[in-house]
């Protein structure tokens, strides 16, 4: 099985060197013959905790380009990532992800780290899935990696609304027709549509999102017509 790193956007990507991927085993710079990259927690408690030296080496093995790079620790107690922080993350020339696993990782790794981003409120074994997850978001942002540029200014969350409902062939499926006005071939009246529908479906399904949305007049007459009714 290939990996999600190796396949369709990252993986065409990475092929064309835009982006650099690579994965760093980190109990290979454990130091006992076993391997051991764990430990029981001072003070009791259930679980094993990540041990510092071999995070600390492994963050250093591969810190060595010159460039200068910003280390991430994946986290639950870590900022929420979003849209906004995948964008931020984008601009960095050298991104380092650090993978917890266990009940967590000794607290002084801490101290390497410029950044905690959490993806979510809850649980999971470790930090690779989130990792994926975030080198995914932030490489749409990277010039190239796009077939066009334009989609990931257009994606959910990009202006602080959902996006806009899509459709393709056939025009007709399950007794639902494709919008007329999309079909009509005039542009403004297909962006002011989408526009529209953004800010509806962000209401209806999202309306969270709305105090942070960057809205204009025009939306909020739309949304003055959701409330009444118009």
């Amino acid at each position: 099985m290939l990996s999600p790193l190796e396949e369709s956007i990252i993986g065409k990507a990475k092929a064309k060197g835009i982006i650099d991927i690579v994965v760093t085993d980190i109990r290979s710079f454990a130091k006992d013959k076993h391997k051991t990259a764990d430990d029981t927690p001072y003070g009791g408690g259930a679980g094993m905790v990540m041990k510092p030296e071999m995070i600390c080496e492994a963050v250093r093995s591969v810190n060595k380009s010159g460039r200068k790079a910003k280390t991430v620790l994946l986290s639950p107690s870590g900022k929420t990532f979003d849209q906004s922080v995948a964008k931020d993350l984008a601009k960095c020339e050298h991104l380092i992800l650090i993978c917890g696993h266990y009940e967590g990782i000794d607290e002084r790794v801490k101290g390497i780290v410029d950044e905690e981003i959490s993806i979510g409120d809850y649980v999971l074994t470790g930090g690779e899935l989130p990792a994926m997850v975030i080198v995914d978001a932030v490489s749409r942002f990277i010039p190239g990696v796009l077939g066009d540029e334009s989609s990931s200014k257009e994606d959910s969350f990009s202006n602080g609304l959902l996006e806009y409902p899509q459709y393709t062939k056939p025009s007709s499926y399950l007794n639902e027709n494709v919008p007329v006005i999309l079909m009509g071939g005039n542009h403004k009246n297909i962006a002011k549509w989408r526009r529209e529908r953004s800010v509806i479906n962000t209401f209806y399904e999202r309306p969270d999102l709305l105090p942070g949305a960057d809205l204009t007049s025009t939306d909020m007459e739309t949304l003055e017509r959701i409330f009444t009714g118009a």
